[in-house]
């Protein structure tokens, strides 16, 4: 009984972490669109406005996905720990992906964008995982 008990506290507790993770990193998102349409467009180049806001969609995505998780989490009665796996990929998705993107559109700093992919691999694990665990449900 304990062992279940505590299982549910951890469940429980990683809907939290994520759907408050999913609302900042989606609001952080907004507000990064709404940075690079209105104080970035005459400052940097449309190339790099091009590359900040792919960072900010891509970030919006899988925000949505990190809230799609902590609903799972929430609902299902015994939810797999691979959604819990599943989540923190896409976080650390966004934070390389998105991050090494917005960087790399307000610094210029090219070598940033060799870092990009490492978080494209990131969010390609966490869908892969997000299926196996649908596998499971």
């Amino acid at each position: 009984m304990v062992f279940v008990s505590s299982l549910l506290f951890y469940v429980c507790t990683m809907a939290q972490i994520f759907l408050s993770l999913a609302a900042i990193l989606a609001g952080l998102a907004v507000a990064a669109g709404a940075f690079a349409s209105h104080a970035l467009r005459e400052k940097i180049s449309e190339r790099a406005l091009e590359i900040f806001e792919t960072g900010a969609r891509y970030q919006m995505y899988h925000a949505l996905a990190i809230l799609l998780v902590a609903v799972l989490l929430i609902t299902l009665e015994s939810p797999p720990s691979s959604l819990v796996v599943s989540a923190w990929l896409f976080t650390i998705g966004i934070a390389i992906f998105s991050g090494s993107l917005y960087a790399l559109s307000l610094t210029g700093i090219k070598y940033l964008g060799a870092i990009t992919p490492i978080g494209g691999a990131a969010f390609i694990a966490g869908w892969c995982v997000l299926a196996f665990a649908a596998l499971k449900i």
